[in-house]
């Protein structure tokens, strides 16, 4: 009994900044401004500016979590192949830019990006012609992969550092060659890596407004900045709350996806 009471405080904790406020989320969503139940809210999703907003989202996710997952694996499979460990200089390198604040990350793509910034500078310098890089889909979408590739890589690293090498040599022993390697054993057995890593990329990039709202300005509007100007200066909690909701919904999806093919947590990256 006396070690469960060590959990007191992680238990305010969760009370304080999760359950309390998801309540409230669901409350506002739930409800018009006298306090009568709806679900206006929840249904405002179907006017034709949100589901521009929640599709464009939906694509752009879809995109940067490709990307991340085209660009993580063979860095992963480079690293584990290597002998690295996890608490090597050259994973503490890769990892170093989580540290830092997210939203400087980004602003330092907007300098690298914008019109007089940092590459049309080299592009002129070299006498070509300037780029229109800032403010479009493909800005976010460099963004949300710079941003959110290391939650890609990590938990296939973790997963691939589990494999056994006499697995892999067995199968070599009996005649596979690397595709069939990578095809019948390493993708089968890292499937919980990946599924973690889709998760923890997919998900924040459907939910983020910061990274479009600096490269992407006011021209591109996702479904997160349709909630975060609600909030901000529409002052109308009720349909960002219900707009909050659905895409809850996706979360839950992920959850129940990882609950399925991790099960023992095989993929978690930390």
């Amino acid at each position: 009994m006396s070690k469960k009471l060590l959990a007191a405080p992680y238990l305010v904790w969760m009370a304080g900044f999760i359950i309390i406020p998801l309540a409230l989320i669901v409350y506002y969503g739930l409800t018009d401004r006298d306090g009568a139940f709806t679900i206006a809210n929840v249904a405002s999703i179907g006017t034709p500016e949100h589901v521009k907003a929640l599709w464009l989202s939906l694509w752009l996710s879809l995109i940067s979590t490709v990307v991340c997952l085209i660009l993580a694996y063979p860095l992963a499979m480079i690293l584990r192949n290597r002998g690295i460990g996890r608490g090597s200089f050259i994973v503490f390198i890769f990892i170093l830019p989580m540290w830092m604040n997210f939203l400087l990350r980004t602003m330092a793509w907007q300098t690298l990006l914008e019109k007089n910034g940092v590459i049309n500078g080299i592009l002129s310098l070299l006498h070509l012609p300037g780029q229109s890089l800032i403010n479009t889909p493909g800005a976010i979408i460099l963004g949300m992969v710079y941003n959110f590739l290391p939650f890609m890589v990590l938990p296939i690293y973790n997963v691939l550092c589990k494999i056994d090498d006499d697995t892999i040599n067995a199968a070599r022993d009996l005649g596979a060659n690397s595709l069939q390697i990578l095809l019948r054993i390493w993708f089968p057995l890292s499937v919980p890596g990946i599924i973690s890593g889709i998760t923890m990329v997919f998900v924040p990039a459907l939910t983020t407004f910061v990274i479009s709202n600096l490269l992407g300005g006011s021209k591109i509007l996702l479904i997160g900045n349709v909630i975060e100007q609600e909030f901000t200066k529409g002052s109308n909690w009720h349909l960002g709350s219900g707009l909050s909701l659905v895409l809850m919904v996706f979360i839950l999806i992920s959850m129940a996806v990882i609950a399925k093919y991790d099960k023992n947590g095989e993929g978690s990256a930390f």
